[in-house]
């Protein structure tokens, strides 16, 4: 064999360090660029996490020093009769509240897609009530709902001449009251439809149009596939957000009366904030935590069979 050849080096003129090469310059950019979001995490959501998970393991009123009570918090969780009254109401307002908010959008939404003089403006009226801040919400549907001079008493009184319910004073109607509340705030979810309708090809309900498709089934067929994922969207939105009302409950009813309001939300709030049970209320959070993960990935799962991604079905 003859001899081996020597390797080539790069003159020690042109040789770049290692902070001077490209990737690695390009990288320490990127991750500069990216540290604003990486420290906002860091400081706002892991770490807060990571203190929840270590408090559900201890009993703190925030003035006496922690003190460790092992899988107290859980059990007392698992057998509080609170808890399952506040979930109870919760299920109730997210089964009733999801399916209306997602139609009454969407039937919203179809009316604000016809191409109008002056649509803008509807749009806008029908939009303006979900920007209204919660509390302000809460305080006009309180004077609509009260039962002596409330608006829609007098209208009931009117009409039929009969004294209407005492809605946010009675325990089987306030969360009723709350439901019709909420209703007028569907013009958020309008706008999300109205976008996806505004999306669909024209070409498809024209080609449905020469298939002889009447209107029944062109929504059927062309407007529901096409707006299924901002329908799913929407939904996963919907089941989030049903289980963290807390404002509008404070404000009408503070959970009452007699519990019939007593959201999950205004519990866990009431046990760190009132009665600075931290342990406790971590608990609980981990606890809501983890249903509406649970919810979210069944709909994640359920939605390959009617989710359709492109005019395709994902299954």
């Amino acid at each position: 064999m003859g001899p081996a050849t020597p390797v080539a080096r790069e003159p020690a003129s042109t040789r770049r360090s290692f902070w001077g090469r490209p990737g690695v310059r390009r990288e320490i950019i990127g991750w500069l660029f990216a540290a604003p979001w990486v420290f906002g995490f860091l400081l706002f959501t892991a770490i807060p996490m990571g203190f929840a998970i270590w408090l559900i393991f201890q009993e703190w009123e925030i003035i006496t020093p922690p003190k460790y009570v092992g899988l107290d918090n859980i059990k007392l969780a698992f057998t509080d009769p609170l808890v399952a009254k506040s979930l109870s109401v919760t299920g109730i307002w997210s089964l009733v509240t999801i399916p209306l908010h997602m139609v009454l959008g969407l039937a919203v939404a179809l009316l604000m897609n016809q191409k109008l003089r002056g649509i803008n403006l509807f749009r806008t009226i029908y939009y303006v009530p979900a920007v209204v801040p919660a509390v302000a919400t809460g305080i006009l549907w309180t004077w609509v709902f009260h039962p002596n001079y409330g608006v829609l008493n007098w209208i009931i009184r009117s009409l039929t001449g009969h004294q209407g319910p005492l809605w946010f004073a009675d325990e089987n109607w306030a969360l009723p009251a709350m439901v019709i509340m909420s209703l007028w705030g569907v013009g958020g979810g309008m706008v999300m439809y109205l976008a996806g309708l505004q999306g669909i090809p024209t070409v498809l309900y024209e080609a449905a149009t020469i298939d002889g498709a009447g209107r029944w089934a062109k929504f059927w067929h062309v407007t529901i596939p096409m707006l299924s994922p901002v329908l799913f969207f929407n939904l996963i939105m919907s089941i989030i957000g049903s289980f963290q009302v807390f404002d509008i409950a404070v404000v009408t009813t503070n959970g009452g009366p007699n519990n019939a309001t007593l959201f999950y939300m205004l519990y866990l709030y009431r046990n760190a904030f009132n009665w600075y049970k931290m342990g406790y209320a971590a608990t609980l959070a981990w606890i809501l935590f983890f249903i509406a993960l649970g919810l979210a990935l069944l709909q994640f799962k359920v939605g390959e069979y009617w989710v359709f991604a492109g005019g395709v079905k994902l299954r």
